[in-house]
C-alpha cells in the first residue's frame, strides 16, 4: 500500500474510494511515569513516551491500511496523523487519508 502526503500520484489516473482513519488510544504505564517524573527534573528526552506514541502511530497507521484495503485501494494520498488527550494518563492517535484506487 502506497501512502503519501500529497493530492495526486504523478504518471497515475486514480478513482476516489473515500476516507480512511485508523486509531488507537493509548495509556501510559507506572515505569514510564516514574522516569517521566525524574527526567522532569533533570531534562531530557523522555524515551518511554516517544516509544510509546511510535508504537501508537504504527498501530494506527495499520488499521488505516486495513481499512483501505478491505475498500481495494491501491494507495492512500493526503496521510495525516493526529493526537489528542483522551484522558489523564491516555491519549488517542488517529491516522487517517483518502483511499484511491489505480485506473
Amino acid at each position: 500500500m502506497l501512502l503519501v502526503n500529497i493530492n495526486h500520484i504523478p504518471g497515475k489516473d486514480i478513482e476516489v474510494l473515500g476516507i480512511v482513519k485508523g486509531n488507537v488510544v493509548q495509556s501510559k504505564n507506572v515505569g514510564r511515569d516514574i522516569m517521566a517524573g525524574v527526567k522532569g527534573l533533570v531534562g531530557g528526552e523522555l524515551t518511554g513516551y516517544t516509544e510509546m506514541l511510535t508504537e501508537a502511530r504504527e498501530i494506527a497507521t495499520k488499521r488505516m491500511i486495513d481499512e483501505a484495503e478491505k475498500m481495494g485501494a491501491d494507495a492512500i494520498l493526503q496521510v495525516q496523523f493526529s493526537s489528542a488527550a483522551i484522558m489523564q494518563g491516555a491519549a488517542e492517535i488517529i491516522a487517517y487519508g483518502t483511499a484511491v484506487k489505480y485506473k
